[in-house]
């Protein structure tokens, strides 16, 4: 089925505001600053900063949707739908999800290039994929499970890749890159959940994306803000980059913001960035589907790892493109982007039908019994 215009608009914001977002987000760990104590500058190490920050852009969707519901209906035909009314703490796991999640792609993208990051993220079709089954009620089609299977080769190659690069990388450890790399993946784990939750959540509940964005971003932006104040005692040694090697410490964020703003616009940008972002994304799952989400969240690899080449942030590896290939081709199979050739041989394409008509059967079936 074609998409409309409004979900190739969708689509493409996107594709453009997640690479903004992950690229600022390296911007801001590659500058260096003088902090709040004497000492020499040091780098800007503060992951639960940067992850209250993009909770902030996702709280002021909830104000741009009651604004705009403000408006709509002062007018003489309201044509904007609110939806539902729901208890808001439905999103409160998804919420924590996000949060937990993002934290810890925060603290591994200290550890590695912004690339590895992005293509080790792919591994979170892998885990959609299987908590849609157990969850969801879904059938994976025979496509799906090579295209998993050849999705988590793809992660060894750009894992191997890390490693051999880690040798001659200057600027991280191998230990820190292989724990970036495993953090990572681990945060992959983490964030299916949330996809899973919002997709059952959204597809139940007919609820605006922006309210849903928002509210998720108003749990997380108070737990994660509150979360900070204990952060600032709890000592974790060489694991935190900051002076006081404390778990986050957002006294000494500031200090570097006010010592370089530059900073500060890093962070702005993926602030604004995440707010459309999540927006995008949210609006992808309810108007496609979690699994395309997956598919443009994957191409945005190929964005960030040519910006990051053009930018000198990281040196060209020829496994890492075959790691992406393998990942790019792994994430094609999963989500039947080759069945417009196969559709093309007519026992493939009669097959390809039956195929579909028992899977929209059997979710149907799953969502009558939910209902009932």
């Amino acid at each position: 089925m074609a998409w409309t215009r409004y979900q190739l608009f969708l689509a493409g914001l996107m594709l453009t505001t997640g690479s903004i977002n992950t690229l600022s987000a390296k911007w801001a760990d590659m500058f260096s600053a003088k902090g709040c104590h004497d000492g020499p500058e040091h780098d800007f190490s503060h992951p639960f900063v940067q992850a209250v920050g993009m909770f902030l852009g996702e709280f002021s969707c909830l104000v741009v949707f009651y604004i705009l519901l403000h408006y709509d209906r002062r007018r003489p035909e309201p044509q904007m739908n609110p939806g539902q009314s729901f208890n808001p703490l439905l999103f409160f796991p998804p919420a924590m999800c996000d949060m937990l999640a993002t934290s810890i792609m925060y603290v591994a993208l200290n550890m590695t290039s912004a690339s590895s990051f992005q293509m080790l993220r792919g591994a979170v079709i892998i885990f959609t994929g299987l908590l849609s089954v157990a969850f969801l009620g879904r059938r994976l089609s025979p496509s799906q499970w090579v295209g998993i299977f050849i999705t988590i080769l793809g992660l060894v190659i750009v894992g191997l890749a890390d490693f051999l690069n880690g040798h001659k990388d200057d600027s991280h450890r191998l230990s820190d890159i292989i724990t970036g790399d495993l953090l990572i993946i681990m945060a992959q784990i983490i964030a299916s959940v949330q996809m899973v939750l919002e997709e059952k959540f959204v597809y139940k509940h007919d609820v605006h994306p922006l309210r849903a964005v928002g509210t998720e971003g108003l749990f997380g932006f108070i737990v994660l803000t509150l979360l900070l104040f204990p952060m600032y005692f709890i000592y974790v040694g060489n694991f935190s980059n900051n002076p006081r090697h404390v778990l986050e410490d957002a006294l000494d964020a500031f200090c570097q913001i006010g010592y370089k703003p530059l900073i500060l616009l890093a962070l702005l940008g993926n602030t604004v960035s995440i707010a459309f972002f999540n927006f995008a994304g949210i609006s992808v799952t309810k108007e496609i589907s979690a699994t395309t989400r997956m598919v443009l969240d994957s191409l945005r690899t190929l964005v960030i790892w040519v910006v990051s080449l053009a930018l000198g942030w990281e040196e060209f590896q020829g496994l890492q493109v075959l790691g992406f290939l393998v990942l790019l081709l792994g994430t094609a199979l999963y989500n039947g982007l080759h069945r417009p050739l196969l559709a093309r041989i007519p026992w493939c394409a009669q097959r390809m039908d039956l195929e579909e008509e028992s899977s929209s059967g059997e979710r149907d079936r799953l969502l009558a019994s939910e209902d009932t």
